[in-house]
């Protein structure tokens, strides 16, 4: 199946859009190609339909111009085709509130329009996260193991949220591809080590595994030219904060190094620094950055979280 009718699938399939549905399509400089597939199959399907362009300039977490915000909010349905990621935003957050259904594509490709995480069975995503999201909501500590290194922290009182990137009623958001469950950690909880072996959002696939090391939710160090480079994208203050943690939950998804598809893959898991305002934290910092984690060991509550499919 090609781009096109994938696209009109996921307007059908993940959004039921209805013809009388005005249709936003937020795009920059980098994806404007891909942004145009999305705005031509809707004005084709005959909606109301418009495209904003921004520059490819924003970093992932960092809040679009003003006029864009506005916009987003007066659609019934949005979709983010751009290099950085808006989804941990106060603008979609705010587009949500007004009753818009938001789907965020960061960084997507042509091949991932047509083969990877669009690929899979939305029941068995659909099964997979509720299952994951149940042991987050009901769990207070989590333990994740890895090449002999640890890292611990809270999330007693947070929600867990199943992102399944099916969004049928109003103010539903979230990736397209999709397929994890996540939450947002009590931010000064974290203490250990982390080792990343998959990738991270904004730099790509990791060339030799980093190690992160976080003291009281907070990034102080991590290895590599790789770890360099997260650190600068994170600045020093509160980008460094611990924001989310996640599992994948997509059996068809691949490790890309485009982090949209890379979170999602089965048998992995992220943690990320930065805003986590919109979707249960405290924080507000103007990024948020992914870092993936390829067959670690997760205890919830001292319980081995089983990896079966």
């Amino acid at each position: 199946m090609g781009i096109t009718e994938n696209i009109k699938n996921i307007y059908k399939n993940n959004f039921g859009l209805k013809q009388r549905e005005s249709v936003l399509i937020v795009t920059d400089d980098a994806l404007e190609m891909i942004g145009t597939y999305f705005y031509e199959a809707a004005k084709e399907a005959g909606n109301e339909t418009a495209l904003i362009k921004i520059p490819s300039i924003y970093k992932s977490g960092q809040e679009p111009p003003t006029m864009v915000a506005e916009s987003m909010k007066a659609a019934d349905v949005v979709l983010c085709v751009t290099k950085a990621s808006l989804t941990h935003t106060s603008a979609r957050k705010n587009a949500s509130s007004a009753g818009a259904r938001v789907g965020t594509m960061p960084g997507i490709t042509e091949d991932m329009l047509e083969f990877g995480a669009l690929t899979a069975d939305p029941k068995d995503i659909i099964r997979l996260t509720d299952r994951f999201t149940k042991l987050l909501d009901e769990g207070k500590e989590v333990i994740l193991e890895k090449g002999g290194y640890k890292l611990n922290f809270s999330i007693a009182e947070r929600k867990g949220i199943s992102s399944t990137g099916i969004f049928l009623n109003k103010g539903e958001s979230g990736n397209i591809p999709s397929g994890e469950s996540y939450i947002a950690p009590i931010e000064t909880s974290a203490n250990g080590h982390f080792l990343v072996d998959g990738s991270i959002a904004g730099i790509g696939k990791v060339e030799e595994p980093i190690l992160l090391t976080l003291e009281e939710g907070y990034l102080t160090d991590a290895t590599g030219e790789m770890g360099k480079k997260l650190l600068e994208l994170l600045g020093e203050g509160e980008g460094r904060r611990i924001a989310e943690f996640g599992i994948g939950a997509n059996p068809a998804a691949r490790v890309t190094g485009v982090i949209l598809e890379d979170e999602k893959v089965y048998d992995t898991v992220h943690i990320a620094f930065g805003n986590n305002k919109s979707f249960g934290g405290v924080t507000e910092a103007g990024v948020h950055i992914d870092c993936i984690s390829k067959g670690v060991d997760i205890y919830i509550d001292g319980e081995k979280v089983p990896i079966e499919i």
